[in-house]
């Protein structure tokens, strides 16, 4: 008898919930602490599917991570360079330019026999506008404004002297001198001090710019800019300066060879 109330009351385990546990009336009891009875990667728990454990998000957070420091060690850098920290240091990501340009190729040689007299420098502002009557300028409009610097220098061609332009007393004393006049060279346009200072276009000019390029759509406002210093260098007096300098330079450079009357006459032009 006293082995059957012995029995009876023996004490039972003791049972504790853990997480993703849900005891049943007939389960067995699992005595092991709740640490212990954690889930293992494909393991049968009651005759259910396998357990399986996902980890997900490694790879991005190490890239991440990997941006992050690349990012970091660029700004140290770039933020020691700015503040001098290391005045030797070089900027590794300094922008650099390559000429890939070929040599430059002589194609001819002319001699010239030109006394340059004067010289003029102007400046010009070109003003074109391209547009379509009726339609909107914001639409279809292309308009510039150029700054144009130029020189343009007077010359006197000694090359073109003919046989009898210059007499000479018997004595050396006196001399006449008969020379071509003065011309023109071409307009120089200076490119340093010449700027576009303006440009309006419209949204269709600007969406055929996305899909073509004109490298040449400068050409047009450079020649008119060339156009008007010329015209402005023919109303400016350039020729009569360049007779009168050309008139002053033979007349001191004969007189240091002994000439005492030096006459310089030049054709109409």
């Amino acid at each position: 008898m006293a082995d059957k109330d012995e029995s009876k009351t023996s004490e039972y385990p003791e049972v504790t919930s853990g997480a993703g546990w849900n005891p049943q009336i007939g389960d067995p009891v699992d005595p092991r602490p709740s640490e212990e009875r954690r889930p293992i990667e494909g393991q049968i728990v009651d005759n259910r599917e396998p357990i399986v454990i996902k980890q997900g998000g490694g790879a991005m957070r190490g890239l991440f991570w990997l941006v992050a420091s690349i990012g970091l060690v660029v700004a140290l850098v770039l933020g020691a360079k700015t503040i001098g920290l290391f005045p030797g240091l070089k900027n590794p990501f300094a922008q650099e330019q390559t000429d890939r340009s070929g040599p430059a190729l002589l194609k001819s040689v002319q001699d010239l026999n030109q006394f340059v007299a004067a010289e003029g420098n102007f400046q010009v502002i070109v003003d074109v506008q391209k547009d379509r009557k009726y339609i909107p300028d914001f639409l279809l409009n292309e308009r510039i404004l150029f700054v144009a610097a130029g020189s343009v220098e007077v010359y006197v061609d000694f090359a073109s002297i003919g046989q009898g332009a210059v007499k000479e007393s018997e004595d050396r004393r006196t001399a006449e001198i008969n020379l071509p006049a003065p011309q023109l060279r071409p307009v120089r346009i200076d490119n340093d001090h010449s700027y576009v200072y303006q440009e309006d276009r419209g949204v269709f000019n600007r969406i055929g710019d996305a899909f073509s390029s004109d490298p040449n759509r400068l050409q047009e406002v450079y020649k008119l800019a060339e156009q008007k210093i010329g015209d402005a260098a023919k109303d400016a007096g350039l020729q009569k300066r360049a007779e009168d300098n050309t008139r002053k330079m033979l007349q001191q450079f004969l007189a240091a060879l002994g000439y005492t009357s030096v006459t310089v006459n030049f054709a109409a032009a």
